[in-house]
């Protein structure tokens, strides 16, 4: 029997990214989510992991930035991925270090545009509809010791029409990452085998 993959999931906010890979690897005989890392102790995505049996911790910036406290939780789950999905903290080196390679992120947008510190949600959205672009998407991309810089897995695009709003901008860029983030994050697990 293949031992299964695990996956560990940082994230800040609602946790709707958390809930579709959840949903999208609940039945899956490989993957598993093993952990939720939070950092916003009245983020709704803590309530998604409850509802979903999905063990959860909450960490503060202290302990995050300078302790070892998260570094020896990971090792010792051993994740075969760390996922952010709406996490808003850069990941501290020593993580980085010792999962290089292991780090994935989504970002709202197509990298290298409206990346970086404070480029978020509906921040990027509203950037977008004001610059009226004719298209954005998604950038799934590994995560290194700048916000937004690692190197590219998939972009993935969509056409913008000059009436949309920030809003319509967000829920097509969300209807883009329910369907592109899970189905990467198994593509990098199994053809790893």
């Amino acid at each position: 029997m293949m031992k299964s993959k695990k996956i560990v999931i940082f994230a800040s906010g609602n946790g709707t990214n958390f809930q579709n890979i959840a949903t999208y690897f609940s039945n899956h005989t490989r993957i598993e989510i093993a952990l939720l890392v939070g950092n916003k102790s009245d983020a709704y995505v803590f309530e998604r992991a409850k509802q979903l049996q999905i063990p959860s911790l909450l960490i503060d910036r202290e302990s995050f930035y300078q302790t070892d406290k998260t570094l020896k939780l990971l090792k010792s789950i051993n994740p075969d991925l760390i996922v952010l999905a709406g996490f808003l903290w850069l990941i501290p080196e020593n993580i980085i270090e010792n999962f290089e390679g292991k780090i994935i992120n989504i970002h709202p947008a197509l990298l290298p545009k409206y990346g970086g510190k404070g480029m978020y949600g509906m921040n990027v959205h509203k950037a977008v509809a004001e610059n009226n672009d004719k298209e954005t998407g998604i950038s799934i991309h590994y995560v290194n010791k700048e916000y937004d810089k690692g190197d590219m897995i998939l972009q993935v695009r969509c056409e913008l029409s000059p009436s949309d709003t920030p809003e319509a901008i967000a829920e097509k860029v969300h209807q883009l990452e329910y369907i592109h983030f899970p189905a990467t994050i198994e593509k990098l697990l199994v053809t790893n085998d």
